[in-house]
């Protein structure tokens, strides 16, 4: 049986390693949800800021609810392997930087003396949209959202992110102790806004000296992030155990393409990020729109179609010229609604995004980018569709979007097979279309009541809507994608 990956030492020489001392480094980061985007982002930027700048930047991991990557890490003393695949082959890159992994469930005090220690100033977290806990109606916190509400009833013994973060900082504040900076890296516009109101929100609900006390002397950091990385398979343990000569249980497949925009405010200081390529600046805005409508919400419109089309992966999607064309005909109905962003020519990076997709070294499955839809729809469509309505734009693309996401929304395929939506709000959804006649007009009126979802702007223009009815008619009839 090959050796697990745990020491850096009798590695194939194909891998690239850490350049620096990994038993020199000592914690500066704490990192919640070590998932694969964490792994394939975050934490390479970190091993590159470190070894141009040194720093003591070492990043211990917390899962909140699985152990499976945790007990991973901990079993590789925090190594794993990172693919980088394009079309010219694949190369591996041992990751250094994370020196322990804690899983919540288990230790929650342990979790909570982390966030304590004043050597944690940085606690970053990728954990969705979803575990964020927000009121989309209201942009507060959710107080049916099960750990919101747990926490609030219990704060002092928390299970979710922002109760963690609130009983940290309320932890450090009453002894003396500089607060860390929360850094949000999950694909949420303004994201570092969006962290800090939901954080301010729930200090208020238990201890309003609190909230002034965060609000005086904790940043929010807003983030762009961006790199296309698949689920692992099996294919990825071997061609990580090939190219490395050991067994590695977290090791993860990313593309070439790597970008991260950051609102440079940290309240203890920051690793050289820039170092590495990170961009910082004062506001992350323009980029972040730019991401989110032009690469996401693409990438949705293509999940949706994909999937109902019978496509499995989105490189596979990209080989129908229809629907490559129509995902470029998007990227450009999304520029229109973007103001300049700094740096970038639109033209050339819608032109970047279409080769990306297409990368056939990249097996990024549609199924996956297609979940959690109504937590993602309204950044990457359904804003940008009013606002292009707003223009006096026919909005077709968006409409096709949408409609994609209701067809998908049935959870059955054109054979009668069924599938999981894999929708925090899969129950409504259904109760909504299950008396529902299988038509087009009946299933899109159905979904446009959801609560807190569609803005009134979009289910009030009746051209629009009827647009989107007559495109579903069309998939709810023919699941082999008719171009539109």
């Amino acid at each position: 049986m090959t050796e697990r990956l745990q020491t850096l030492s009798g590695l194939a020489p194909t891998a690239k390693l850490p350049a620096y001392d990994r038993d020199q480094l000592k914690s500066g980061i704490l990192h919640l949800g070590p998932g694969a985007f964490f792994r394939a982002h975050f934490a390479p930027f970190t091993d590159a800021a470190i070894a141009v700048s040194g720093g003591d930047w070492g990043i211990e991991v917390a899962s909140l609810r699985t152990a499976d990557v945790a007990d991973h890490l901990n079993e590789q003393n925090g190594l794993y392997t990172m693919l980088i695949r394009d079309t010219s082959g694949t190369v591996a890159q041992v990751i250094g930087p994370i020196l322990r992994a804690h899983v919540a469930t288990r230790d929650p005090a342990g979790l909570l003396d982390r966030l304590e220690d004043p050597a944690i100033r940085i606690v970053s977290l990728t954990v969705t949209e979803k575990a964020y806990g927000m009121d989309t109606a209201t942009g507060g916190l959710d107080l049916n959202h099960a750990d919101v509400a747990a926490d609030l009833a219990n704060r002092h013994a928390p299970r979710g992110v922002i109760g963690y973060l609130v009983d940290g900082l309320s932890r450090r504040r009453a002894k003396g102790i500089a607060p860390f900076t929360p850094l949000s890296c999950d694909n949420l516009p303004s994201n570092g806004a969006v962290l800090k109101r939901l954080v301010l929100d729930f200090a208020e609900r238990v201890d309003p000296s609190l909230r002034q006390w965060i609000e005086a002397n904790v940043p929010f950091p807003s983030t762009m992030v961006d790199r296309i990385t698949p689920a692992s398979t099996e294919a990825t343990y071997q061609d990580a155990e090939r190219l490395t000569g050991r067994q590695d249980l977290a090791a993860i497949e990313t593309e070439p393409f790597t970008q991260w925009v950051i609102e440079d405010h940290f309240a203890d200081g920051r690793p050289a990020w820039e170092k590495a390529g990170a961009l910082m600046v004062t506001d992350v805005s323009a980029y972040e729109k730019m991401k989110l409508r032009m690469l996401n919400g693409a990438h949705s419109l293509l999940a949706y179609l994909g999937y109902i089309g019978g496509y499995e992966f989105i490189r596979d999607v990209m080989d129908d010229a229809g629907l490559a064309a129509l995902a470029y005909r998007h990227m450009h109905a999304a520029a229109r609604t973007l103001d300049a962003v700094p740096g970038i020519d639109l033209d050339d990076y819608a032109s970047e995004l279409i080769a990306r997709f297409a990368n056939k070294a990249i097996a990024h499955r549609t199924y996956q980018i297609a979940m959690d839809g109504t937590q993602k729809l309204p950044q990457r469509l359904l804003e940008p569709a009013t606002e292009a309505l707003a223009h006096g734009d026919k909005a077709e693309t968006y409409a096709i979007a949408v409609a994609a996401w209701m067809r998908y929304a049935i959870g059955e395929h054109g054979n009668g097979e069924r599938y999981e939506l894999r929708d925090p709000r899969a129950g409504e959804i259904a109760a909504l279309i299950a008396d529902v006649p299988r038509t087009g007009l009946a299933i899109s009126a159905a979904l446009f009541t959801l609560p807190g979802l569609f803005p009134a702007a979009l289910t009030g223009n009746r051209a629009w809507t009827q647009d989107v009815s007559d495109k579903l008619e069309i998939l709810i009839q023919d699941d082999r994608l008719p171009l539109f």
